[in-house]
């Protein structure tokens, strides 16, 4: 089963990083990531950035579709105003069938914010105490996920929240 998580860095560049930890994971078998997205949101900065990478093309156009839809919803259709609610409430339901509800569209919204990065991963397996070992003393909240309780359990105690 494929598993959602969005991790908020308080460092714009963190987040890049943590894409190293969790490549490292993944070559260990502790984690198969099956897509994943960085925000990066520079303080003073208008709009934040962002930037993925799909290991199999094949498969990478449909991931861009997803992150583009994920990502627009959070930081590009809020600036249209009112015009775009029936798109949002659209783009919302969307969302909501792969796992990710209102709920945790608005605290993204809430949580990522200039000066900030994070890191948005979908995995398909996952031995979360391992893997949260490789994160040991990374300052990051955890805003979004699907994980089971004992998954979001252990990372989070990992991360010390």
């Amino acid at each position: 089963m494929a598993r959602f998580m969005v991790w908020k860095f308080d460092d714009p560049q963190a987040a890049d990083n943590a894409v190293k930890v969790l490549k490292d994971g993944a070559a260990e078998g502790l984690v198969k990531v099956v897509d994943h997205a960085v925000v990066s949101w520079p303080e003073g900065a208008k709009k934040p950035t962002s930037h993925g990478q799909n290991e199999d093309t094949a498969k990478a156009s449909g991931w861009g579709a997803f992150w583009g839809l994920l990502l627009g919803a959070l930081f590009f259709l809020p600036v249209l105003g009112a015009a775009a609610g029936a798109a949002v409430g659209g783009i919302t339901r969307a969302l909501s069938e792969v796992g990710i509800s209102g709920k945790d569209i608005e605290a993204m919204k809430r949580e990522i914010v200039p000066g900030t990065s994070a890191l948005f991963v979908v995995t398909e397996a996952i031995d979360p105490d391992r893997l949260g070992e490789r994160f040991h003393g990374v300052k990051a909240t955890l805003v979004s996920t699907n994980l089971t309780e004992a998954e979001r359990s252990a990372l989070l105690e990992t991360f010390g929240q």
